[in-house]
């Protein structure tokens, strides 16, 4: 599923899973979203500075993915009780996923899981058919930005137009 550095890459199908959500614990995967692109990002943990400053990012960025009709789901190893309130601190509107128990089972599928028991920093993209359409791992001290993201989210709404 994965590629020798661990990270799964394009073209491959995204692994299907469902994991309770903050702020309801409320079972959300990206199989729910079947034809529409899907962010999946990965990261170590609710409370560290960076992941703050990512997440509330993306929580900014929101309305230039939905441009691409995007669904963004964010994915760490910590409860749905953590979720909820760093959700709220950060004013964070999209579901952050628990891949608590077992402990990062979903972040090992995507080879996005750290040998220090945390998500990766990584970040995938999801096609409509369920494929891997891009990929990026960051360094854990490194915010990714989005504009990869919205790179990839332009470059699959290109294809659909070439192949409508």
């Amino acid at each position: 599923m994965s590629d020798p550095n661990g990270l799964i890459t394009p073209g491959r199908a995204a692994p299907g899973f469902t994991l309770p959500a903050a702020p309801d614990g409320r079972q959300v995967g990206p199989g729910q979203f079947r034809g529409r692109p899907v962010v999946l990002a990965f990261y170590p943990a609710d409370w560290s500075p960076v992941c703050g400053e990512q997440m509330a990012l993306y929580q900014a960025a929101l309305p230039e993915l939905e441009r691409y009709d995007a669904v963004l789901l964010g994915i760490s190893v910590d409860s749905v009780d953590s979720h909820r309130a760093f959700a709220e601190s950060q004013g964070i509107r999209f579901p952050l996923l628990a891949d608590f128990e077992p402990k990062g089972e979903v972040s090992r599928r995507y080879g996005a899981y750290a040998p220090r028991g945390q998500s990766d920093r990584a970040l995938v993209v999801v096609d409509p058919d369920g494929r891997v359409a891009w990929s990026h791992l960051s360094p854990p001290e490194v915010n990714p930005g989005v504009d990869g993201i919205l790179d990839a989210l332009e470059r699959l709404n290109s294809d659909r137009r070439v192949n409508a």
